[in-house]
């Protein structure tokens, strides 16, 4: 059998180890010591199994004998398993205006908040036209009002800072779920 590729790193199997000494562990997890690959190769056929390279920068590299397709399969379960419990957290975009009405605000305010609840970041996006540019105070207060009123379930994580014609603020859930 030839070399296996996988997406972090290569394990090298059977005939595809290149070592001429190799540190050997049997099926059980016994230490074997240092045998030559060729005996390493022989023990592993005798009990049906394959000789796979564990630790490859060692020196010799360690090997084990084991059934590789059981040792695949457990590594993708492992694998899978941890990808299952890992949390991802996106960026909810809210774009507002300076002249947003009220109703349009608590709109947003409770989307904000909901978004926040789901453990998601959210980035407020106040987009000035026009002359509107000369008044940036009202999207910075329009924010602080937004990141006020939605305090119970986030926190400020960016500040307002502007981007040409529009003033970015980012908040980020609170780390402990409200109660």
């Amino acid at each position: 059998m030839s070399c296996i590729s996988n997406r972090t790193n290569r394990i090298r199997i059977n005939r595809a180890i290149r070592a001429k000494e190799v540190r050997l562990v049997s099926a059980e997890s016994k230490h074997l010591g240092i045998k030559p690959l060729a005996e390493a190769l022989e023990m592993a056929a005798e009990e049906g199994l394959d000789l796979v390279e564990i630790s490859p920068d060692a020196t010799p590299p360690v090997c084990k004998i084991m059934d590789y397709g059981k040792f695949k399969y457990q590594r993708s379960k492992r694998e899978h398993e941890s990808r299952k419990h890992q949390k991802t957290i996106h960026i909810k975009e809210i774009k507002l205006r300076p002249c947003t009405g009220e109703h349009d605000f608590n709109f947003k305010l409770k989307h904000a908040q909901k978004f926040l609840q789901q453990g998601n970041k959210v980035k407020l996006n106040v987009n000035f036209r026009g002359r509107e540019l000369t008044h940036t105070e009202i999207g910075r207060e329009l924010l602080f009002r937004m990141a006020e009123q939605a305090s119970e379930f986030g926190e400020i994580e960016v500040s307002p800072k502007r981007e040409g014609r529009r003033m970015i603020m980012i908040l980020a859930p609170k780390s402990h779920p409200a109660s």
